[in-house]
């Protein structure tokens, strides 16, 4: 059986009453599992830290310390849109009770929710609505972060919220919708996607390359040295992102079972895999294993098994961990300086590829072959063409999407900074601050 996170399983029971009302009213009649419903609460805050302060640290540390501030700050601002924005119309158009291949609608502004509704897991137990919206919501909160790591140093506040709000609306709901919703084009497709390879990851990574061509180079890219001011407060992000992850991947079973154990132990060791080979390779070309190259390891894990978690085997998280570490690692050092883009803090050399090769990998390891959870009644290549499938046209929306949300940002605020503005550092222009005084 393939199994999927979210997906059709994951519809609120209030909306069965179209289908069956009977059906609706045994539904409604159960009472959210204690335990399920604590491990969802739990994993939900876990992945709240991977945002703040897990993802502002991480990104911080990799800026110069005249942009350290501004960097946390759209990152926190943002998810507190998404935050908003999720509750009013996010939620609704990615799991509404109504909907097409490519959006859902109804429950707008939760309209019906309320602390007794519920929402179905695969076992046909239920939690809480209240709690799954919780969940999904800080998903469409990270990701929305993500994007920011290519045009940090330089785009304006104002233009990175009105990007923000539009970017989720167009690009963000409709592809969760696509993934994990019953009816939406990729689960109907087949395509593997356990905790948000294509919906997070690619997502992001693409809009981020697109941000970082729309937008321009940072003033005195590539001549000028632009290191990382703190990458002690980045090895302090890395590990809340790593801590926040299993809430993420685990979490995304909506259970406290056996296939929630497998999604955790795959985030241990498909990541320590990709850590330890990206310093590997790092002493391959010639250059010292750095503090720098284990970050950017571990992210690359964390990335490349969000899809796979619960979908493979141990032993093929681990290949997985080391193939997307390697391939990210000549992404960064390589494909950047030869195709000339600024992806500042490599959102689309990490994020972007990684999640290519975690989604097109997750179809070949998902089979029994390779020691996964499949049952061998899809075929490897079948499979892995889905896959394919789901993630060019994850790039393409993304990419379109993407290019209009920074048209319109553009038009209304402008996308840059002044010269001088650049100049000083985005703390003291933008928000009249300093991150250290």
């Amino acid at each position: 059986m393939i199994r999927k996170a979210f997906a059709g399983a994951l519809v609120a029971t209030l909306s069965l009453s179209a289908a069956s009302p009977a059906l609706a009213q045994e539904a409604a009649a159960k009472v959210a599992d204690p335990g399920n419903n604590a491990w969802m609460m739990t994993s939900t805050i876990l992945v709240l830290m991977m945002i703040l302060p897990g993802l502002a640290l991480f990104y911080g540390g990799l800026t110069r310390s005249k942009n350290m501030l501004s960097t946390m700050t759209q990152i926190g601002a943002v998810a507190c849109l998404a935050m908003l924005v999720w509750v009013m119309w996010g939620y609704g158009m990615a799991f509404g009770p109504e909907g097409n291949a490519f959006v859902s609608w109804g429950k707008f502004f939760l309209a019906g929710v309320t602390s007794d509704s519920t929402a179905a897991t695969f076992s046909d137990e239920v939690i809480s609505e209240y709690v799954f919206i919780s969940f999904q919501m800080t998903f469409a909160a990270i990701t929305a972060a993500l994007v920011l790591g290519s045009t940090v140093e330089r785009m304006k506040f104002s233009a990175v919220m009105v990007f923000a709000l539009i970017w989720l609306t167009i690009v963000y709901f409709p592809v969760a919708h696509m993934v994990w919703a019953g009816g939406g084009l990729f689960f109907e497709m087949g395509a593997l996607d356990f905790a948000g390879g294509t919906v997070v990851h690619i997502n992001a990574g693409v809009s981020a390359l697109v941000a970082a061509l729309m937008l321009g180079r940072r003033r005195g890219y590539p001549a000028e040295p632009m290191p990382p001011h703190s990458l002690t407060l980045t090895m302090v992000g890395t590990g809340l992102l790593w801590v926040g992850w299993f809430g993420f991947n685990a979490g995304s079973e909506l259970e406290a079972d056996g296939t929630a154990g497998l999604a955790m132990i795959n985030t241990f060791v498909a990541t320590a895999s990709a850590a330890l080979f990206w310093m590997l390779t790092e002493r391959a070309m010639g250059h010292k294993g750095s503090a720098l190259g284990f970050c950017s390891g571990v992210v690359a894990g964390l990335v490349a098994v969000t899809p796979a978690a619960g979908n493979v085997g141990v032993f093929g998280a681990v290949v997985l961990g080391a193939v997307a570490s390697v391939v990210c690692f000549f992404a960064v050092s390589k494909l950047k300086p030869r195709m000339g883009y600024d992806d500042a803090l490599d959102a689309f050399g990490i994020h972007g590829i990684g999640g290519m090769i975690g989604a097109v990998g997750t179809g070949i390891l998902h089979d029994p072959l390779f020691g996964g959870p499949g049952d061998g009644s899809v075929s490897i290549g079948s499979q892995t063409l889905v896959q394919v499938q789901a993630v060019a046209v994850t790039i393409l929306w993304a990419a379109a999407g993407t290019a209009i949300a920074l048209t319109v940002a553009r038009f209304v605020t402008g996308l840059r900074v002044t010269p001088e503005v650049e100049y000083d550092g985005l703390d003291i222009g933008e928000h009249g601050e300093r991150a250290y005084n």
